[in-house]
């Protein structure tokens, strides 16, 4: 299994795993031990605090795919820049994000030639997680006009 969490990228690794009727968990973490500020980029190792992101993936053999990152806060080590404290980023997921970047394209894909209604009903039955007005969002936000 842990091969799969390698494909989403190389410097992450499977913690555990369940699955139970119509999902699959996959508790992730990133291997990396120092990571620069996203604002002023300097590199640290001091963690702050450690909380779990849920974010879904693509769905895996008809099951939806849930990932439990866990996401370190880390101490800026620049004295001088306004932010003392910052979240890690995941590469294959956009800050604050519930889904993965692949399955944003994927349902944009599907959703661009249907109504945001059918298109979440059309998701659904491929175990996938994404309600009209999400779709809707994404659609504006990707710049393809929603129906």
């Amino acid at each position: 299994m842990d091969e799969f969490i390698k494909l989403l990228n190389q410097d992450y690794e499977l913690i555990q795993y369940h699955i139970k009727d119509k999902e699959a968990v996959f508790h992730i973490q990133s291997s990396k031990k120092e990571l620069a500020c996203p604002f002023c980029g300097s590199k640290t190792m001091h963690v702050h605090s450690t909380y779990q992101r849920e974010i879904q993936d693509l769905p895996i053999q008809d099951k939806q795919a849930v990932l439990l990152a866990d996401t370190r806060k880390f101490f800026c080590q620049n004295p001088g820049y306004p932010h003392k404290t910052f979240a890690e980023r995941h590469p294959f997921a956009a800050p604050k994000a519930k889904k993965t970047d692949r399955l944003v394209k994927n349902i944009i894909h599907t959703s661009a030639q249907l109504s945001s209604l059918n298109a979440s009903r059309l998701l659904k039955s491929g175990n996938i997680t994404a309600c009209k007005s999400s779709i809707c969002s994404l659609l504006k936000k990707n710049a393809v006009h929603c129906g």
